[in-house]
């Protein structure tokens, strides 16, 4: 069957005929770049609405130098703290006519420096990454384009960046359990480190787990709690592999009374989890998460958690990055935003026992 003809598409001639002003003018009000008076602004935007006017990106990043985008590189897109912070982002691009192209580095460093690659190479306008790694960090150094860092601070780079109050954040809810009467309370973590702890923080490459492992660390020396290292327990991501070390916790004699989970992804596991070995929260496991993620508020009980504001997160972020690519050249900015403690019903109260040993 013939397809029918293609309908020709409106170019800025088209709109400038409509508007009754030159091609040049009516390329400046629909570019976004150069000074129209606002009558004739109004009567070119009127006429490219009239039209439906759709403009042709390549043609106008080769006429403005600028793309209209800006990349987006995130840790996990399953996980619905970078789901809301992509949100957030978004919404503060569209307000300025910015498109977003967003990219997932599944927290591997080569995957990251892979999809950098990409979206340099369609030459979007700047680039907001949430970093892999703090150890290699080259070639965020060597990118061209405004740069702004979500979630995660790289001290020695020198751009904008946000994120939230993580060692403040742990300690505080830490301290919650400890001031419960927990002794034995495990720190659990989707990050990988090989080996244990054992007070190597120079060694964890994500600046969210160094600080929340120092936040936990910290409360636990406040109340007395001597070998807390060796409950920090890694690697609680989602695989089989993952799923039996949380077995083996939990299932172990010296199980722990209290579990922080890092994110509410880890903490949906260790739930399922303690179901499965037949425990209950908060009698058996009281449990705090970080992320006020949707389940936590609807499962029995609800789940005590950390409250980030991801959402701001995001939008400062873009914020932040949209000001550079306006022409803003004050000092790079460090926002770190706090966080909240929203007390449900997964933390118990645990008296002293014979069994809660403080350096177990």
């Amino acid at each position: 069957m013939k397809r029918p003809p293609k309908a020709p598409s409106v170019t800025v001639s088209d709109v400038a005929r409509e508007a009754k002003v030159s091609k040049a003018t009516a390329a400046r009000v629909l570019g976004g770049y150069g000074r129209v008076s606002k009558t004739v602004r109004a009567a070119v935007l009127e006429a490219a609405k009239a039209l439906d006017y759709r403009p042709n990106e390549l043609a106008r990043s080769m006429t403005t130098g600028r793309s209209g985008s800006i990349g987006v590189v995130v840790g996990d897109i399953e996980n619905p703290f970078f789901s809301l912070a992509v949100r957030g982002i978004s919404d503060v691009a569209r307000l300025s006519g910015i498109n977003v192209i967003l990219a997932n580095s599944g927290e591997e460093i080569e995957a990251e420096k892979s999809a950098i690659r990409v979206l340099l190479a369609k030459q979007v306008d700047g680039l907001i990454v949430t970093p892999a790694q703090s150890g290699d960090i080259a070639h965020l150094r060597e990118i061209a384009c405004p740069l702004a860092l979500l979630d995660r601070a790289l001290p020695e780079l020198d751009v904008d960046t946000v994120t939230v109050d993580d060692r403040n954040a742990a300690l505080r809810a830490t301290r919650m359990l400890t001031q419960a009467g927990h002794r034995r309370i495990a720190y659990v973590t989707a990050a990988l480190l090989s080996g244990d702890f054992r007070g190597a923080e120079s060694r964890i490459n994500t600046s969210t787990v160094r600080e929340r492992i120092l936040g936990f660390l910290e409360a636990c020396r406040e109340a007395g709690i001597e070998g807390a290292e060796r409950n920090i327990h890694f690697g609680s991501g989602r695989s089989d592999s993952a799923h039996a070390v949380l077995q083996r916790l939990l299932r172990d004699a010296g199980r722990p009374t209290a579990i922080l989970a890092s994110d509410s992804v880890v903490a949906l596991d260790l739930f399922k989890a303690i179901r499965e070995c037949g425990l209950s929260i908060p009698s058996d496991i009281s449990l705090i998460t970080f992320h006020d993620a949707d389940w936590t508020s609807v499962t029995t009980p609800p789940i005590t958690v950390i409250d980030q504001p991801v959402y701001a997160l995001g939008k400062s972020v873009a914020e932040l990055l949209i000001r550079r690519l306006k022409g803003d050249d004050r000092p790079p900015e460090w926002i770190v935003l706090p966080t909240t403690i929203i007390e449900r019903m997964s933390v118990g109260s645990r008296p002293s026992q014979s069994g809660d040993r403080s350096d177990s």
